[in-house]
């Protein structure tokens, strides 16, 4: 038998993703990609098995996303004993809805000929417009209880398992209590229509939410604890599930290939935090599972949104905690944190802005180190290191800053990671906090240069009239580490089970996960 090997194509190169819209008498492509994961599919080894020359042509209409799979092949394997080529057509049945299985023809003349696309609009409500490089933008959001949203979102669930690493496609059939905590946003972009019968609207990316209840104890206020007329049980009136105090989770997000690195990940995240921020009934805004680009993504517009107010709450490291006295003393006692930083100022503004507490305290850790000229930091020069147990007490406030930053960040290390520190030796405990401080405060260097590129660029952007925000570039390129030689740092705060796998980058960047 011939080798099986010649047989065998890798399914990401075999698959081609088209976004289409109406032409004159014909499609017109707008953009061709591919996917970056096909395991879901076609199994761990992203291969496929019994064809020679396969291309899998997916087509997605531009506006309402209706799909359709075009098979083709040079040559295809002859069965042998208990040897075939792999069923396509079955294997891609699970992913796709029933419709994207009709002839090429039928489905481009679907689209040539729908007069009904003109007045096609998003599903959901309109919650935010904006302007990219002179082109014009719509975010649109919906609940999942709408038909339209479900209809839209089951047409794409094959980007999840394409481009969202361990993802998995939401149950949209699921009870009416559950379909109520899930919220979709679409992005997309608007313009002239190709044809006087073709939409003038163009998908973009995606986003999806949900909400955990979250336990308020004694501070719960009456704004936002659930009104009950009546303590009898049963309750005389149901509970909205959306009126219960609850934890935003951003599940879900995608921005498509030709659409990356144009900043609308972050327009689409800044969007979901203002509508975080605006709902009483939301006390905080999780990630679940975020990869290495979303992270960057969070880190670089969390740290926008909250350095204005750090700045003007005065938000620095104490450089002398001591007294005259302590400092006099050989070993001085223990130093309580709210010496050195607001503790209590910093809780009531991680609250009002509904930062999870490990995210904030990356917040907080990366505007700290940015208090202190670079002159001043010195983790790479080992005779700097070396002398940082006595840098209490140096003459440069400088010096003493960066001291006691590292004090802070090491605390909230090993606080964090105290369960598998105490099973290492002191001096092997020590190497591990050191090592993981150095990758922490090379991350933190890069975020904090990434958003000087960020700041120039928004800045020339406003003088040129364009409200885009991009972050490509360099920034790209010195995109944070989050990497910790520890163990991956997950926020603390985010229980329970999550439903859909990771979050993608914001920007479109690398897809692996990497929880924050």
């Amino acid at each position: 038998m011939e080798n099986q090997s010649n047989w065998t194509c890798d399914a990401n190169d075999a698959v081609q993703i088209s976004i289409v819209q109406p032409g004159q008498n014909k499609l017109d492509i707008l953009s061709t990609f591919q996917p970056e994961f096909t395991y879901p599919i076609f199994g761990e080894e992203e291969t496929i098995f019994g064809y020679k020359g396969l291309n899998i042509q997916l087509r997605f209409s531009a506006h309402d996303l209706r799909s359709n799979v075009n098979i083709s092949y040079n040559e295809k394997f002859k069965t042998v004993a208990d040897v075939a080529p792999v069923d396509l057509l079955n294997t891609l049945d699970p992913w796709l809805p029933n419709a994207s299985f009709a002839p090429l023809p039928e489905f481009e003349n679907s689209v040539v000929k729908d007069e009904s696309a003109k007045s096609f609009r998003p599903p959901g409500k309109l919650v935010h417009s904006y302007t990219s490089k002179q082109r014009n933008y719509e975010i649109w959001a919906g609940s999942l209880t709408d038909p339209e949203v479900r209809t839209i979102l089951d047409r794409i669930q094959i980007f999840v398992s394409f481009f969202i690493e361990g993802g998995t496609p939401i149950e949209t059939d699921d009870f009416e209590w559950t379909l109520q905590r899930w919220t979709v946003y679409f992005i997309y972009e608007k313009r002239d229509p190709p044809t006087s019968t073709a939409s003038p609207y163009s998908f973009v990316g995606y986003a999806t939410t949900y909400r955990w209840y979250f336990y308020l104890q004694d501070t719960e206020s009456k704004d936002t604890k659930p009104q009950i007329s009546d303590s009898s049980f049963p309750y005389p009136e149901e509970i909205s599930i959306t009126k219960q105090p609850a934890r935003l989770r951003i599940s879900q997000f995608l921005i498509l290939e030709p659409h990356q690195k144009c900043g609308h990940g972050s327009h689409l995240y800044q969007t979901i935090q203002s509508a975080c921020l605006a709902d009483p009934t939301l006390h905080e805004l999780t990630i679940e599972d975020p990869n290495e680009a979303f992270d960057y993504l969070r880190d670089i517009n969390d740290f926008h949104l909250l350095q204005p107010e750090l700045i003007k709450q005065n938000i620095i490291i104490n450089p002398d905690p001591y007294t005259q006295q302590q400092q006099k003393s050989r070993r001085p006692p223990l130093m309580p944190t709210s010496t050195l930083i607001p503790t209590e100022t910093l809780q009531n503004l991680r609250t009002h802005y509904k930062i999870a507490p490990v995210q904030f305290a990356h917040l907080v850790e990366m505007h700290l180190l940015s208090q202190i000229p670079e002159s001043h930091r010195g983790t790479a020069n080992t005779n700097i290191a070396r002398l940082l147990v006595q840098k209490w007490r140096a003459p440069n406030e400088h010096d003493r800053r960066y001291y006691w930053w590292r004090m802070l960040v090491k605390q909230r290390l090993y606080k964090h990671h105290r369960d598998l520190l105490v099973q290492l030796e002191k001096g092997e405990r020590v190497e591990k906090l050191e090592e993981t401080l150095g990758n922490v405060e090379e991350g933190y260097d890069s975020l904090l240069k990434a958003l000087e590129i960020r700041s120039a660029k928004e800045k020339q952007d406003a003088e040129n009239g364009d409200m885009g925000v991009d972050v490509k570039g360099n920034a790209g390129k010195e995109r944070g580490k989050r990497k910790f030689t520890i163990m991956e740092d997950e926020d603390e705060d985010e229980d329970g089970e999550g439903e859909n796998g990771a979050a993608d980058g914001g920007e479109g960047g690398s897809a692996k996960k990497m929880k924050t």
